[in-house]
């Protein structure tokens, strides 16, 4: 019997070629469009959930009230893991890190650069990167080890065994021994690095964080096998109040822990509390791919009901001949999964051509897992779920006719039928709605966030890190590099400006509630500062080295005077960590991080002298490659052992909003997508009303109607279709769009012209779409369809 099924449904396929292609091509592209999602939605959740003990790693967040404000981050004081593991016997390891650092390493005429982190002895103990060389015990153990991947290992020595105990020099300032050595991170890990250096050679470094008022590195721990987590977390909530002493009634800090392999996905903070971050866009993805997928179904429905005439009397035939009903459904039902069995290999072959394009977008390394048996119970689950859904209305609907009236020749269709289908096409008007207004909406954002006066110009600004003898030849490179063609301008920063992300309570004025503690953002810069990154002064002066007071003397930005609250604030007292100086400025607001983030207070300080940062430098327009050779030559001749590094401005703004970008650009395609699969099933509507208007339409051209009001005829009840979808969409793409631009403090508005124009483009698409049906019917010869009459 399935023989004979699937006999019948080859030969319907090939009888009817242009139905069959666009059917089988539009599952195709759903199932496609949808495993691509569902790939990268695997990828997203697989994100640091190899670890062995992942169930019981855990990161510390700090949850700081200051004054009536919550904010939340993974920021922590330097010391507090050593002592977490000390103080709570739940816990088994623990270590502070510190993250993002490149820095240079040699061995003897070989020098290059690697990113990598500092973590305490148990770090390798908690997190499963699998050590090829050396101990877990001794990776760490002293403030001279050094643990390297393998892909540094073979750079520096040819292999991993040759490394260990081997020395490699840092920064051109400190011997390090190879300690271990470990594989190389897999493409799943969110932290990546190719060293690790010891946690107390850091703290050495940075002294600051040895304090318990200051904040910066990350904390980690592992709990105890059998421990409760909730148990831990009321221990951990108040544990600062016994090390912080800078805590007051307006200004307290609360501890709380979230699983290490959640921190992906879910790293936003909103009032103190963990609201979300990337997991926004999985669950989106995850939406639109079983939209897509429905869509598709749909089609299918709908084109496979617009065949019905063709058919029924086939239908009619089989039912005089003895075929039950149910022999009738499992032979449409077999066809649908015919169908779909062919669309699955189409989208399959589909996918691994578009893959590659798709990892490139994105940043992953996505791969079909062919050898993964789960991934083919998956596509056959997949291909069953979607064939049942797909084909159960059409063998319904066509089992159910009757073989005298299909034989008569006066098959009619009942209003209920009717309505189902055009809601089917409102259905896939809505979602293809939402997407095209969620497309536009993005895009205005992300545009928004590229053009958006920032309140410095970013355009022709070059940083060029403060490393090794560079920090001492500083004022040297600055009067050589000034001489320079191409280069108008030099100064310098602790923090590049599109991530100023220091803060301090330690700024004190006249006038201050003694009760009242306020979070300052804070850097230090050089002389010339305003000028080189082209800042709008609103008040005062730059910090200048004609003024010997402007050690002590310090800027402040708008949001910050309004918290100072100084009617005239240039030459008003500030005191900053203990040093008492002036206002010698105040700044137009200008952003230093995120859009996402509302500009904060900003206090700057002089800092020509530190050791460390990055050199400001601005360049003439249209000279930016001629004056990189030339600052490289002047660095290679002042700090001979570190290779030149520079980052554009533009670039690392960019960086800024990578996600936002890429997001971008899958609701382009995807929206493209649902579009053209929702046009198919528009199509199959058209050809269905066509079919059953035939003669209705041969008597009107008799009796002399134009081919115009044909064509208006048979395409006035789609637009209803496309209108009625928009008037549902509208209200669902304004809120969906809402909660995702609340996301940003500096949003585009929603214009109400966003929806106009997604609703005239969906007509204008519908229109296209069932044009050619409607033409071809109203050219159609009347004699052909009233013959049998």
């Amino acid at each position: 019997m399935l023989k004979n099924y699937l006999k019948v449904a080859f030969r319907n396929l090939k009888r009817n070629k242009s139905f069959s292609f666009i059917n089988i091509m539009g599952l195709a592209l759903g199932m496609g469009c949808s495993l691509l999602i569902l790939l990268w939605v695997k990828d997203e959740k697989s994100v640091d959930s190899f670890h062995a003990n992942a169930d019981r790693l855990y990161i510390i967040y700090e949850r700081q009230y200051i004054d009536n404000n919550i904010d939340g981050g993974y920021y922590t004081p330097g010391v507090l893991a050593n002592e977490m593991k000390r103080m709570i016997p739940e816990i088994e390891y623990a270590s502070g890190c510190n993250t993002d650092n490149l820095n240079t390493f040699q061995v003897g005429d070989k020098i290059i650069k690697e990113n990598g982190i500092y973590a305490d002895s148990d770090y390798f103990k908690m997190f499963s990167y699998p050590l090829l060389q050396g101990k877990v015990e001794t990776s760490l153990n002293s403030p001279v080890s050094l643990a390297i991947s393998n892909k540094m290992a073979k750079s520096f020595f040819g292999s991993a065994n040759a490394a260990i105990g081997k020395t490699i020099r840092f920064e051109n300032s400190k011997d390090f021994t190879v300690s271990a050595v470990f594989a190389d991170l897999p493409e799943n890990t969110f932290q990546k690095f190719d060293f690790a250096l010891n946690w107390m050679f850091w703290l050495d470094q940075n002294n600051w964080a040895k304090e318990w008022g200051n904040n910066g590195p990350q904390t980690y721990i592992m709990l105890k096998a059998g421990s409760n987590p909730a148990q831990v977390e009321t221990k951990i909530k108040k544990f600062l109040d016994n090390y912080n002493k800078e805590q007051t009634a307006t200004f307290r800090i609360q501890l709380g822990m979230q699983h290490y392999s959640d921190v992906y996905l879910n790293s936003n903070f909103k009032n103190g509390e963990i609201t979300g971050g990337r997991i926004q866009y999985v669950r989106l993805f995850s939406i639109v791919a079983i939209f897509i997928l429905l869509i598709a179904c749909i089609n299918f429905m709908n084109l496979t009901t617009a065949r019905s005439a063709k058919r029924a009397k086939e239908i009619g035939v089989r039912k005089v001949a003895g075929a039950v009903r149910s022999a009738l459904m499992r032979q449409f039902l077999t066809e649908a999964m015919l169908i779909t069995l062919l669309a699955v290999v189409i989208s399959l072959i589909l996918l691994a051509f578009i893959l590659p394009i798709f990892n490139q977008l994105t940043g992953k390394q996505i791969a079909l897992p062919f050898g993964n048996v789960f991934f083919w119970i998956s596509i056959a689950g997949l291909t069953i779920l979607t064939g049942l859904v797909s084909g159960s209305y059409p063998a319904l609907f066509l089992s159910s006719f009757k073989p005298i009236t299909v034989l008569k020749g006066t098959l009619k269709f009942s209003n209920s039928a009717g309505y189902f289908r055009k809601g089917l096409v409102v259905f896939q008007f809505v979602l293809s709605i939402v997407l095209i207004i969620g497309t536009i909406v993005i895009s205005k954002q992300v545009n928004y966030i590229q053009t958006i006066n920032l309140g410095y110009d970013r355009e022709n600004l070059v940083y060029i890190p403060l490393e090794g003898d560079l920090a001492k030849q500083y004022p040297v490179f600055k009067q050589q590099a000034l001489n320079t063609a191409g280069v108008k301008l030099i100064s310098r920063i602790i923090e590049p400006p599109t991530n100023i992300g220091s803060n301090t309570g330690g700024v004190q004025w006249d006038g201050k509630d003694p009760n009242s503690s306020v979070q300052f953002n804070q850097t230090g810069t050089g002389y010339d500062f305003i000028k080189t990154l082209n800042l709008q002064l609103l008040e005062g002066r730059d910090l200048s080295k004609d003024f010997p007071t402007d050690s002590a003397g310090y800027l402040i930005n708008e949001s910050a005077l309004k918290i100072i609250n100084y009617k005239n604030p240039i030459g008003k007292p500030l005191t900053f960590w203990g040093k008492k100086g002036t206002i010698v400025g105040v700044l137009k607001d200008f952003h230093f991080s995120s859009l996402h983030d509302p500009i904060k207070p900003l206090v700057i300080r002089l800092s020509e002298t530190a050791n460390f940062g990055s050199i400001l430098v601005r360049t003439e327009a249209g000279k930016t490659k001629q004056a990189l050779s030339a600052l490289e030559k002047i660095c290679k001749q002042l700090n001979p052992k570190f290779p030149f590094t520079f980052y554009f401005a533009d670039e690392e703004y960019q960086k800024l909003y990578k996600s936002e970008q890429v997001v971008s650009k899958l609701s382009d395609g995807f929206a493209f997508l649902a579009i053209f699969i929702s046009c198919l099933g528009l199509l199959g509507l058209a050809m269905f009303t066509a079919e059953q208007r035939t003669k209705e339409i041969g008597v009107r051209k008799v009796l002399g109607a134009s081919i115009a009001s044909l064509f208006f005829l048979l395409s006035k009840e789609f637009i209803v279709l496309v209108i009625v979808a928009m008037s549902i969409a509208a209200p669902l793409a304004w809120l969906a769009m809402n909660s995702w631009l609340n996301a940003f403090a500096y949003k585009t508005p929603v214009g109400w012209w966003i929806f106009a124009l997604a609703g005239l483009m969906a007509i204008i698409i519908a229109l296209i779409t069932v044009s050619f049906q409607a033409i071809k019917t109203a050219l159609a010869n009347p004699v052909t369809s009233l013959r049998t009459e």
